[in-house]
């Protein structure tokens, strides 16, 4: 079955060497929490996580991944006086990796969030001259989430190009850590501040705020992703939709509504039958892609996965490609 998995990253030098300080700020022991017994997501294979070539293709044809959408990570971390041209350069570095493998790799920009005025001006050169498929938002920028109206010009160029935000997580502000998760051992406190709990929570909030804000209703056809099988929200949707009517929110919509509108899921390496069921149950399989979360996650069992799904072959084709070709620009068979 042919695979195309949008949530895979790669790190760029310069942007690691810059926003490694600004990781160890808000999760101290994110680099060490991940080591050892446990195991778990969180600590990549560092050779692969820089890699735009042999070894990350090496790794898909081992484990069945036709094509991988890639994503540069910590762009939201970059200060506003490299932001512009860390991203510009992250961006062409790895355009030029999709031209070398066009029919394997596909892209989503990196993207200046600190300076807003130019973030959607990248986003459109990205997209329309770079031939990437949209953004992948790594959590909030200066403690400010999408919905912030300073960067209704981010909204308005994705919506333009058709291009998708994937708002990805990162770790809580330290502090919701402070409050939340600490007083515990390190590694307990990171891992819930991080891929246990702490940044699908955030994610979901993230979510939450673009449509409470009213940015879907101004920005109707915006294209949303949300990993982990949708960060929380899927399972809380008739809460959200009982406590939240459009009578108190005001919303053109209901929840329910936007995430079969506007919002497409993926699973991140989070390959549970159960979830998946669920899923297609409440949104339908049409509203799922696939996602490794690779090198976080490894891809041993991604094909494996969806062949045993308890689902009809037209789902299964959707969920693999087909729906990732429709919805994506520049990415198709």
């Amino acid at each position: 079955m042919r695979l195309v998995t949008l949530e895979e990253h790669y790190m760029d030098p310069d942007v690691a060497k810059v926003t490694g300080r600004e990781i160890a700020k808000i999760s101290p022991g994110f680099g060490t929490a991940f080591a050892g017994e446990g195991g778990g997501p969180g600590a990549p294979d560092v050779q692969a996580l820089g890699s735009l070539g042999e070894k990350r293709l090496a790794d898909m044809d081992a484990y069945g991944i036709d094509v991988q959408v890639l994503s540069g990570l910590n762009a939201q971390l970059l200060p506003a006086d490299v932001a512009p041209e860390l991203t510009r350069r992250t961006n062409d570095t790895l355009a030029q990796a999709m031209a070398r493998h066009p029919d394997r790799f596909a892209g989503f920009a990196s993207l200046p969030t600190s300076v807003p005025d130019a973030a959607g001006d990248e986003l459109r050169r990205a997209v329309n001259e770079l031939g990437m498929s949209g953004t992948l938002i790594f959590g909030r920028t200066d403690g400010l989430f999408l919905s912030d109206p300073r960067f209704d010009d981010v909204l308005a160029a994705a919506e333009q190009t058709g291009g998708p935000i994937y708002l990805h997580p990162s770790p809580a502000l330290p502090a919701t850590t402070a409050e939340n998760y600490a007083g515990l051992s390190d590694v307990v406190t990171t891992r819930l501040q991080t891929a246990a709990w702490g940044w699908h929570q955030e994610t979901a909030v993230h979510f939450l705020h673009l449509v409470l804000s009213g940015a879907l209703d101004r920005h109707p056809d915006l294209k949303v992703i949300l990993g982990h099988w949708g960060e929380m929200i899927p399972f809380f949707l008739d809460r959200l939709d009982e406590m939240l009517p459009t009578k108190i929110t005001g919303l053109e919509r209901t929840f329910l509504e936007y995430m079969r509108h506007n919002v497409w899921v993926t699973p991140s390496g989070m390959f549970t039958q159960a979830n998946l069921q669920y899923c297609v149950e409440t949104i339908g399989a049409d509203r799922i892609m696939y996602s490794v979360d690779y090198p976080f996650v490894r891809m041993d069992g991604a094909q494996e996965f969806l062949r045993d799904a308890r689902l009809e072959d037209s789902e299964k084709e959707a969920i693999a490609h087909r729906t990732a070709e429709e919805v994506l620009p520049n990415v198709s068979r």
